[in-house]
């Protein structure tokens, strides 16, 4: 079956974050992460059928979604897990900041690695909980962490380690060893897991592994973070889930949303999801095909620009591109003042970078690259 991933969605009135924030100027948006792509047609197809039916009202927690999450972490993973141990969310941010608060006193301590997504530092930032950054180094041009860092990091008092898995903006997929290495590095410290990249893996052959899956030990003291958002290309549908085998883990966890102070996904969200998890493997499969094609071509433009370097991106959409060799105090805004938006290194931890969001139209990626090459080559003097 062929799929259309060169005609992009309309943004026209749709409320658009990335489009948005810089409509009615000459700068293309690739920052946030999001993509440019149609939802598969069965997701449309059931979200549209729902409001046909009209009835949006409360909603309990579908059966059969618990129930699809159980057989596709089986099926592509190996991993089985009871039913009982999915706790519906609203999204994955609101997963790390409530583990943060919820899972950890006040005096007690939480690992991140940097650079990582802004929200695994801001979750127990704003808690407020004290907090150590545990650098990723690159190693065989991979995003790897310093695991003699991380060892040396723990503390009596650390209760938590905030794990992005894939890592974004790095772009690896941990393997098992790794994994291996970084849960025993982290015991007795509670891992809180965000994967909501899993299904955005690009190269074959370097499977998503997700760490509670490694053993029953990792397991009860693991909070895994899921979304089917990314990868579906439906972010404002709201549904994500946290995976937790220990029940006083995930009584503590879900107390909050038990008592409603946090919301659950919407009814529309409960929809999108099912139908992409039963329905929407083989829009995926092409989707992936597309970007890793969009990767290549990344890679290769920027190999090719002086002052630029980028590891190879294992999985996601997103690129993560030293911009050291520049010599500029802030590329963010170097490329953006020449018509390209990116997301700023410093809001994961490294200024001298920035993201690329190549989850897009080749066409418009090509007028990017050109863009980013321009750029690289005005560099102010003086």
């Amino acid at each position: 079956m062929d799929f259309d991933f060169d005609t992009p969605a309309s943004h026209e009135g749709a409320w658009s974050t990335r489009w948005e924030r810089y409509a009615g100027r000459d700068v293309i948006p690739l920052w946030v992460a999001d993509t440019d792509f149609r939802p598969p047609l069965a997701v449309l197809d059931a979200m549209e059928e729902r409001v046909r039916q009209g009835f949006l009202g409360y909603s309990e927690q579908p059966r059969a979604l618990r129930d699809a999450i159980v057989e596709r972490l089986e099926r592509r993973y190996g991993w089985r897990i009871d039913p009982s141990w999915i706790v519906f969310l609203p999204g994955v941010v609101p997963g790390l900041h409530l583990a943060a608060r919820s899972l950890s006193a006040p005096h007690e301590h939480s690992l991140v690695p940097v650079p990582v997504y802004h929200h695994l530092r801001k979750a127990p930032e704003l808690a407020p909980r004290p907090w150590r950054a545990v650098p990723l180094v690159l190693q065989g041009g991979r995003w790897v962490l310093d695991e003699a860092d991380l060892r040396r990091a723990m503390r009596p008092e650390t209760r938590l380690f905030f794990l992005c898995n894939p890592q974004n903006p790095g772009g690896t997929v941990f393997n098992r060893g790794e994994l291996a290495r970084i849960a025993d590095a982290t015991a007795p410290a509670v891992i809180i897991s965000d994967e909501i990249h899993c299904d955005l893996i690009l190269d074959p052959g370097k499977p998503h592994v997700p760490i509670a899956s490694l053993d029953r030990e990792v397991s009860r003291r693991t909070v895994t973070l899921m979304s089917p958002n990314k990868a579906f290309s439906v972010p404002g549908a709201g549904c994500a889930w946290a995976i937790i085998e220990d029940e006083g883990l995930r009584r503590t966890f879900a107390a909050d949303l038990e008592a409603h102070a946090i919301p659950g996904p919407s009814v529309l969200g409960y929809v999108a999801a099912l139908a992409a998890l039963r329905e929407g493997q083989v829009w995926l499969s092409a989707q992936l095909s597309y970007l890793a094609a969009n990767r290549d071509l990344v890679e290769e433009a920027v190999a090719k620009i002086p002052g630029l370097a980028l590891a190879h991106v294992e999985a996601t959409y997103l690129a993560w591109i030293d911009c050291s060799s520049l010599g500029l105090s802030d590329p963010h805004r170097h490329f953006l003042e020449r018509g390209l938006a990116l997301s700023p290194g410093a809001q994961f931890g490294d200024a001298r970078f920035v993201r690329l969001n190549f989850g897009t139209q080749r066409a418009l990626l090509s007028k990017a690259l050109e863009r980013l090459k321009t750029a690289s080559t005005q560099i102010p003097t003086g």
